[in-house]
């Protein structure tokens, strides 16, 4: 402005007066727009912001109703959910209850089961310890017997005794008595352990060996010095015993052809079969068989078998002469049949006779029915009259 005045100076008094008024209207001017435009604004503003208000107003009583319509709702759900809250809490209330009355039940029928099999194991375990006890006691009597028999088996003559009795108890469970005979005696004074009779009465001679200190040893030798020294002795044990069976108790037409040597252990007999085959064919060549117990048990049982086919031959003789009477019978029935079947022809043509002359007799009856009487006897009435019927005397035996 300084520089515009500054010019105004050097100008006219009237002119500088009206630039001056035009500048000051221009100015008021100014400042009046400036001032209506800035009332404008502020009016804009109040209008905006009533505006704005009445908005929010309007807004705020929407959000206003839309709470106290969620709350309504809310409330109606928290009721709803309380009412269904407290359904389901008695619901579970009772299957609760009800729960806990079956597990309690099954906890008391599962306790009363437990007690019951815990004091049946209990019982169990009782009867089982018993019968531990007694295995106890039992196994205590068989050491005490294994060490009797040990004793028994070191002794040659107890030895020997067990032998012949393990041979006398097969042999009387499998024979019936009078097929066999212990300590038989034979023609040259010699008695054996036991003779079984066949049927043609030949004894077969069962005798019983028991090497049990030569398969001792032979079991106990570590060295092969000590094995061929044991088996060199079981050879001559088993050799000697074989001898003396085949020149004592084989006799020719008193004994049977073979004898057997009993050896009562399955143990000592697999011993001589698997290291002594020399042993057994020697045995077989002097008819003597080397048998265990399993083996004396299926001989016995082939002895029985031969013993039951003689008594069936003898059987079958009798059977045999049996049926030849019954044939007799037979015919003599046929030939009296036949006779009373003659008697029954004689009888039946008779039969025939007699009626074939009752017939007669019937029709001459009728013809005398017919016949008129005139007070005069008819020459011809006795024609019409049956004749005598011969009478036959039956025979002796019809």
């Amino acid at each position: 402005m300084s520089p515009l005045l500054s010019r105004l100076d050097g100008l006219d008094p009237l002119v500088a007066i009206g630039v001056a008024s035009a500048l000051a209207a221009v100015l008021i001017g100014g400042v009046t727009g400036l001032i209506v435009l800035a009332v404008m604004r502020a009016r804009r503003r109040r209008e905006d912001a009533a505006a704005a208000a009445l908005v929010a107003e309007d807004a705020a009583a929407q959000r206003m109703a839309e709470l106290q319509r969620l709350q309504a709702e809310t409330a109606g759900q928290v009721r709803a959910m309380g009412q269904m809250l407290h359904a389901q809490h008695a619901e579970l209330q009772r299957a609760v209850h009800t729960r806990l009355d079956a597990v309690t039940d099954r906890l008391g029928q599962s306790m009363q089961s437990t007690t019951k099999q815990t004091t049946d194991n209990l019982q169990k375990l009782n009867e089982r310890l018993a019968v531990i006890d007694a295995a106890q006691q039992n196994i205590t009597q068989l050491a005490t017997q294994v060490t009797s028999l040990q004793n028994v088996l070191t002794n040659k003559q107890q030895r020997g005794a067990f032998g012949q009795g393990r041979m006398e108890m097969i042999i009387q469970d499998g024979l019936a008595k009078g097929t066999y005979e212990f300590q038989f005696t034979l023609s040259n004074r010699t008695r054996p352990d036991c003779a079984i009779f066949f049927p043609d009465q030949r004894p077969l001679i069962v005798d019983a060996k028991f090497p049990l200190e030569a398969v001792t040893a032979l079991r106990d030798a570590k060295t092969d010095e000590e094995r061929a020294i044991a088996g060199k002795m079981l050879r001559q044990n088993v050799s000697k015993h074989i001898a003396d069976i085949a020149d004592k108790y084989l006799l020719p037409g008193e004994t049977q052809d073979l004898a057997l040597m009993f050896v009562p252990s399955e143990s000592v007999y697999a011993e001589l079969h698997d290291q002594f085959d020399d042993m057994i064919q020697k045995a077989f060549r002097s008819q003597v068989v080397i048998v265990s117990p399993s083996l004396l048990m299926l001989a016995i049982q082939v002895i029985q078998q031969i013993h039951r086919d003689a008594r069936m031959r003898e059987a079958a003789d009798k059977i045999h002469a049996e049926v030849g009477n019954l044939m007799d019978d037979l015919r003599r029935l046929r030939e009296r049949v036949l006779k009373l079947g003659t008697h029954f022809d004689q009888a039946n043509e008779d039969v025939r006779q007699i009626l074939i002359s009752a017939e007669k007799v019937e029709k001459r009856g009728a013809r005398i029915r017919e016949v008129e009487f005139d007070g005069e006897p008819d020459d011809d009435v006795t024609s019409v009259l049956p004749a005598a019927i011969p009478v036959r005397r039956l025979e002796a035996g019809e």
